[in-house]
């Protein structure tokens, strides 16, 4: 009788711990889940996110500049000046890797880009932040009197983009970068190192305030530049209108060669689509 009663017990024992490491490893597992995404479009106003489209998404994107806004509302907000313009298309190979292409109206540049994620946060905090590594080769497609050689053409774009989403509120990113152009003003460097901080505040599920500033760190360090604006999405839409002084959209070209200075007002209105395809 008494070797029963211990085998009973002995069974409810092994039979109870067992649940509880099954319970504790399907808790584990839930918390462990990977965090939402920090941002909602592939772009806040300036800068690439981190965000990485699911695997066979196409995003298309449509992103513009209106001129810089004169004293005096001569220019209607800069909508009658010189404007800039960039179409693209990226798809996503796999739920980590984007390849994409687009054509801005500025030098005729064709860009072909590449958007890797590398860490994803997760909701447990075991993984604090998302990386992302963003990069893109250009060709300046104009006329070859501008050119001495044909790799004058070139420039090129590396961006590392580090993301985290602290609540459903608030999201941040800060991301290094190195701009290269193969042919510069002789009042430039070719290269430059730069980091960008930025985020977003949601007011709504589908309404955010989005700020965005850039600063260069090896050269033109007092020409930084700095957007505000407003982002509405939907599923498979994001629309951001802001206030910048970056009207280049490729980032090497506002890290290199902005000239529109936050210190003497020069700001311009703009505005991103975002539209996906599953």
């Amino acid at each position: 009788m008494k070797n029963t009663t211990l085998l009973l017990m002995l069974f409810c024992f092994m039979t109870f711990t067992v649940a509880a490491q099954e319970e504790d490893s399907i808790q584990s597992k839930k918390v462990d889940k990977p965090e939402r995404a920090a941002f909602q479009s592939g772009w806040l106003i300036d800068n690439p996110t981190g965000l990485i489209n699911s695997k066979g998404t196409f995003q298309f994107d449509i992103q513009h500049r209106f001129g810089v806004i004169e004293s005096g509302n001569r220019d209607l907000l800069g909508m009658w000046g010189p404007a800039n313009i960039r179409l693209a298309l990226s798809y996503a190979i796999s739920n980590r890797i984007t390849l994409g292409f687009g054509t801005l109206k500025d030098s005729r540049m064709q860009d072909f880009n590449l958007k890797a994620g590398l860490l994803q946060q997760t909701r447990s905090g075991s993984v604090p932040v998302s990386l992302a590594y963003y990069g893109n080769v250009a060709i300046d497609a104009r006329e070859s009197e501008f050119f001495p050689e044909s790799s004058n053409r070139f420039a090129y774009f590396n961006q590392l983009i580090f993301t985290r989403r602290f609540n459903r509120i608030v999201s941040m990113q800060i991301a290094p970068s190195y701009s290269h152009y193969n042919l510069v003003s002789p009042e430039l460097d070719n290269s430059q190192f730069a980091v960008a901080l930025g985020g977003k505040v949601s007011i709504s599920d589908k309404t955010s305030i989005l700020i965005d500033y850039s600063q260069p760190l090896s050269q033109n360090t007092d020409n930084p530049g700095l957007s505000l604006g407003i982002e509405m999405s939907t599923g498979l839409h994001a629309f951001q209108v802001f206030v910048g002084n970056y009207n280049g959209i490729l980032p090497q070209r506002n890290y290199i060669l902005n000239k529109n200075r936050l210190s003497e007002n020069q700001f311009l209105i703009g505005f991103n689509i975002n539209r996906l395809w599953f």
